[in-house]
């Protein structure tokens, strides 16, 4: 799910199809991403096909590694914590085995859409709650809490909005899948009961505070889905698409910035330096400010497509 600090294009190179076809979409993986954890994921993922494991099972063995991780960085010494950032490595590696199984075998699920997210939530949680327990004992006030918290609200607005950006770029720019909204998701939320579907019901639950999250952030995103869903009745035109993808690619190597493999190198260097405080600093301010910025470029795409297409429909 993490991407690298810069994307890169689409390779007009003969594509390796089978690795290709376990990809969400070539041009938002980051270099880390495709030539390391792409790579090993894929081998895991075949692995695990040979087995028989789910994609969820799988989810659930990285989250387990992701927990460890964050627990070793409550330690002081640093040979702990390089163990915990390889334990991190090797949850990140399993969170992109479970998407590549999944594409492999052809088992996508909405429960695995949710569950991604909130494994990698719970992994976040076990880091912030680590770290500030280590501060603590180390001489910081019980200031350190809040600073923790707000740290972790924000980073959760962060991937969130990330997500959110991409998974419009595979519908809009792709042509790939459902995008999900508030609306929809209530009235799928409304057909479960808790005493005889609370597992599902609660997935959706955790989906739609994520989504209205998101929306909530980037009205104009959810305003683009909304007025080609009234302009085209079918698939979205090769011309928007186009369009979309030469204004919204761009975007992605700022939006790596916001993802998991950033906030980890900011972590070990911070280690290294034995200054883990400074990375609740780092999201508070530089994570923030790239995210307002994002926002605003984001959100003035979505507003120039939207005039075209309303111009368009007016015309016709």
């Amino acid at each position: 799910m993490g991407s690298d600090l810069s994307t890169i294009s689409e390779s007009r190179s003969q594509p390796q199809s089978e690795i290709d076809a376990t990809y969400k979409s070539r041009e938002l993986e980051g270099i880390v991403d495709l030539f390391f954890y792409r790579r090993i994921g894929f081998a895991l993922a075949k692995f695990f096909a040979r087995l028989n494991f789910t994609p969820t099972a799988v989810t659930l063995i990285g989250g387990l590694f992701g927990v460890v991780a964050g627990h070793l960085y409550f330690y002081q010494a640093l040979a702990l914590n390089l163990i915990g950032m390889l334990f991190h490595v090797a949850a990140n590696i399993f969170d992109n085995a479970d998407g590549q199984l999944a594409r492999l075998t052809n088992q996508q699920s909405r429960t695995g859409r949710i569950l991604d997210p909130v494994v990698d939530h719970i992994i976040w949680l076990s880091v912030y709650v680590n770290l500030a327990l280590r501060l603590q004992m180390g001489g910081f006030s019980g200031a350190i809490w809040i600073l923790a918290l707000a740290a972790g609200v924000s980073h959760g607005l962060q991937a969130g909005a990330a997500d959110y950006c991409r998974n419009a770029y595979l519908y809009f720019g792709k042509g790939r899948g459902d995008f999900d909204s508030v609306s929809r998701l209530q009235q799928e939320y409304r057909q479960y009961a808790w005493d005889t579907g609370a597992w599902p019901k609660l997935l959706l639950r955790l989906y739609l505070n994520a989504m209205h999250e998101q929306e909530l952030i980037l009205p104009g995103v959810k305003r683009l889905r909304e007025t080609t869903e009234s302009n085209f009745s079918g698939a979205l035109p090769a011309w928007f698409q186009s369009r979309y993808r030469t204004l919204v690619l761009p975007t992605f190597k700022w939006w790596s910035l916001l993802m998991t493999n950033t906030r980890m190198l900011v972590l070990l260097v911070l280690f290294l330096i034995h200054q883990p405080v400074w990375y609740f600093w780092v999201e508070l301010t530089a994570g923030n400010l790239l995210l307002v910025y994002l926002i605003f470029r984001q959100e003035k795409i979505s507003r120039s497509l939207v005039q075209v297409l309303t111009a368009q429909k007016d015309s016709a």
